[in-house]
Protein backbone atom coordinates (compact mmCIF):
# COMPACT_ATOMS: atom_id res chain seq x y z
CA UNK A 1 0.00 0.00 0.00
CA UNK A 2 1.37 3.59 -1.26
CA UNK A 3 1.39 6.22 1.18
CA UNK A 4 -0.85 9.43 0.03
CA UNK A 5 2.38 11.39 0.24
CA UNK A 6 4.27 9.39 -1.97
CA UNK A 7 0.97 9.40 -4.53
CA UNK A 8 1.09 12.98 -4.23
CA UNK A 9 4.21 13.25 -5.02
CA UNK A 10 3.77 12.35 -8.33
CA UNK A 11 1.10 14.92 -9.13
CA UNK A 12 1.50 18.98 -9.33
CA UNK A 13 -1.97 20.17 -11.19
CA UNK A 14 -5.57 19.81 -9.85
CA UNK A 15 -6.40 18.19 -13.97
CA UNK A 16 -5.09 14.97 -12.42
CA UNK A 17 -7.35 14.63 -9.63
CA UNK A 18 -8.58 11.69 -10.86
CA UNK A 19 -6.09 10.17 -11.48
CA UNK A 20 -5.03 10.95 -7.58
CA UNK A 21 -8.39 9.74 -6.65
CA UNK A 22 -8.10 6.35 -8.27
CA UNK A 23 -4.67 5.97 -7.09
CA UNK A 24 -5.74 6.61 -3.55
CA UNK A 25 -8.62 4.31 -3.55
CA UNK A 26 -6.52 1.98 -5.33
CA UNK A 27 -4.28 2.03 -2.62
CA UNK A 28 -6.54 2.20 0.76
CA UNK A 29 -9.49 0.75 -0.59
CA UNK A 30 -11.48 4.38 -0.86
CA UNK A 31 -10.89 7.59 -0.22
CA UNK A 32 -11.19 9.12 3.29
CA UNK A 33 -11.62 12.85 4.44
CA UNK A 34 -8.45 13.09 5.57
CA UNK A 35 -6.88 11.78 2.18
CA UNK A 36 -9.07 14.35 0.59
CA UNK A 37 -7.84 17.24 2.85
CA UNK A 38 -4.12 16.05 2.17
CA UNK A 39 -4.99 16.83 -1.42
CA UNK A 40 -6.19 20.14 -0.58
CA UNK A 41 -3.37 20.60 1.53
CA UNK A 42 -1.10 19.67 -1.45
CA UNK A 43 -2.29 20.77 -4.86
CA UNK A 44 -4.29 24.00 -3.34
CA UNK A 45 -7.65 22.66 -4.51
CA UNK A 46 -10.78 23.02 -2.55
CA UNK A 47 -12.05 20.29 -0.31
CA UNK A 48 -15.39 21.06 -1.96
CA UNK A 49 -14.13 20.23 -5.45
CA UNK A 50 -12.54 17.01 -4.32
CA UNK A 51 -16.08 16.03 -2.47
CA UNK A 52 -17.74 17.04 -5.85
CA UNK A 53 -15.72 15.15 -7.91
CA UNK A 54 -15.04 11.80 -5.48
CA UNK A 55 -19.48 12.06 -5.08
CA UNK A 56 -20.21 12.91 -8.80
CA UNK A 57 -18.51 9.45 -9.94
CA UNK A 58 -20.29 6.39 -8.44
CA UNK A 59 -16.70 4.41 -8.79
CA UNK A 60 -15.35 6.09 -6.04
CA UNK A 61 -16.23 4.87 -2.40
CA UNK A 62 -15.89 7.15 0.49
CA UNK A 63 -16.60 4.57 2.92
CA UNK A 64 -14.23 1.21 3.46
CA UNK A 65 -16.01 -1.59 1.80
CA UNK A 66 -16.04 -5.29 2.93
CA UNK A 67 -14.18 -8.16 2.15
CA UNK A 68 -16.75 -8.91 -0.21
CA UNK A 69 -18.60 -7.00 -2.40
CA UNK A 70 -22.76 -8.09 -2.89
CA UNK A 71 -23.93 -6.77 -6.17
CA UNK A 72 -28.14 -6.97 -6.53
CA UNK A 73 -29.20 -5.88 -10.20
CA UNK A 74 -31.90 -3.82 -10.09
CA UNK A 75 -31.97 -3.74 -14.13
CA UNK A 76 -35.29 -4.06 -15.96
CA UNK A 77 -34.97 -7.88 -16.75
CA UNK A 78 -34.27 -8.71 -12.77
CA UNK A 79 -36.59 -6.36 -11.99
CA UNK A 80 -39.33 -8.12 -13.40
CA UNK A 81 -37.79 -11.29 -12.17
CA UNK A 82 -38.62 -9.95 -8.70
CA UNK A 83 -35.20 -8.83 -7.82
CA UNK A 84 -36.66 -6.86 -4.61
CA UNK A 85 -37.32 -10.55 -2.84
CA UNK A 86 -33.52 -11.36 -3.86
CA UNK A 87 -32.53 -7.85 -2.17
CA UNK A 88 -34.78 -8.51 0.74
CA UNK A 89 -33.97 -11.57 1.26
CA UNK A 90 -29.38 -10.85 1.50
CA UNK A 91 -30.42 -7.79 4.05
CA UNK A 92 -32.53 -10.05 6.18
CA UNK A 93 -29.53 -12.54 6.29
CA UNK A 94 -26.67 -9.51 6.46
CA UNK A 95 -28.54 -7.59 8.61
CA UNK A 96 -27.59 -4.46 6.39
CA UNK A 97 -29.40 -2.24 3.90
CA UNK A 98 -28.45 -1.34 0.21
CA UNK A 99 -24.76 0.98 0.34
CA UNK A 100 -24.23 -0.35 4.14
CA UNK A 101 -21.28 -2.58 5.20
CA UNK A 102 -21.71 -5.09 7.86
CA UNK A 103 -20.07 -4.51 11.05
CA UNK A 104 -17.55 -7.84 10.67
CA UNK A 105 -16.55 -5.78 7.71
CA UNK A 106 -16.96 -8.80 5.57
CA UNK A 107 -19.91 -7.82 3.54
CA UNK A 108 -20.84 -4.52 1.57
CA UNK A 109 -23.89 -4.97 0.02
CA UNK A 110 -24.66 -2.44 -3.35
CA UNK A 111 -27.24 -2.30 -5.71
CA UNK A 112 -26.51 -1.93 -9.04
CA UNK A 113 -28.04 -0.53 -12.60
CA UNK A 114 -27.41 -3.41 -14.33
CA UNK A 115 -24.58 -6.60 -13.97
CA UNK A 116 -25.31 -7.16 -18.10
CA UNK A 117 -26.16 -11.07 -17.46
CA UNK A 118 -29.95 -10.61 -18.19
CA UNK A 119 -30.63 -14.18 -19.12
CA UNK A 120 -30.51 -15.30 -16.09
CA UNK A 121 -32.01 -12.69 -13.84
CA UNK A 122 -32.58 -12.10 -11.41
CA UNK A 123 -28.77 -11.71 -10.97
CA UNK A 124 -26.55 -10.97 -7.88
CA UNK A 125 -22.37 -10.88 -8.21
CA UNK A 126 -20.29 -11.31 -5.70
CA UNK A 127 -16.84 -9.67 -6.10
CA UNK A 128 -15.97 -11.06 -9.76
CA UNK A 129 -18.75 -14.05 -9.68
CA UNK A 130 -22.06 -13.78 -11.14
CA UNK A 131 -24.66 -15.47 -9.71
CA UNK A 132 -27.83 -15.97 -11.92
CA UNK A 133 -31.86 -17.49 -11.86
CA UNK A 134 -31.74 -17.01 -8.32
CA UNK A 135 -34.67 -17.67 -5.31
CA UNK A 136 -34.59 -17.53 -1.68
CA UNK A 137 -33.40 -20.83 -1.28
CA UNK A 138 -30.22 -20.41 -3.80
CA UNK A 139 -29.62 -17.11 -1.68
CA UNK A 140 -29.47 -18.67 1.86
CA UNK A 141 -27.30 -21.12 0.08
CA UNK A 142 -24.93 -19.16 -1.57
CA UNK A 143 -24.62 -17.18 1.70
CA UNK A 144 -23.55 -19.63 3.58
CA UNK A 145 -20.78 -20.59 1.64
CA UNK A 146 -19.32 -17.28 1.14
CA UNK A 147 -19.78 -16.79 4.84
CA UNK A 148 -16.86 -19.76 5.29
CA UNK A 149 -14.56 -18.14 3.50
Amino acid sequence: MKKTEEILAKYSDRSELIDILEEIQESFGYISEENMRKIEQTLKIPLVDIYGVATFYSAFKLKPSGKHIIRVCKGTACHVKKADLIQSRIEELLGIKGGETTKDKKFTLELVNCIGACAKAPNIMIDDEVFGELTKEKIDKILKEVKRV
